[in-house]
């Protein structure tokens, strides 16, 4: 499980600064997460319940995803 929140942790930031390019770093963190919750791969009522219990997790996981997505964009630029 914790693979899988990493995985989608990454593909919810790249998501959210796709989507959300004029909004605020708050916005987008928030769009992530709720990403995040809503792809996890357990029965849709555990989702939400889950999502709670691993708020923590889930939001460190992002974190992590935006740290690794702005060091590769200064790598690259």
């Amino acid at each position: 499980m914790k693979n899988k929140i990493l995985e989608l942790a990454g593909q919810a930031v790249a998501i959210a600064e796709e989507t959300l390019a004029g909004e605020s770093g708050k916005q987008k963190k928030i769009a992530a997460v709720k990403y995040v919750v809503t792809h996890l791969p357990v029965p849709r009522p555990l989702r939400y319940v889950l999502g709670v219990v691993l708020s923590v997790f889930i939001d460190s996981a992002v974190e992590i995803a935006v740290a690794y997505m702005n060091n590769h964009k200064e790598v690259e630029g």
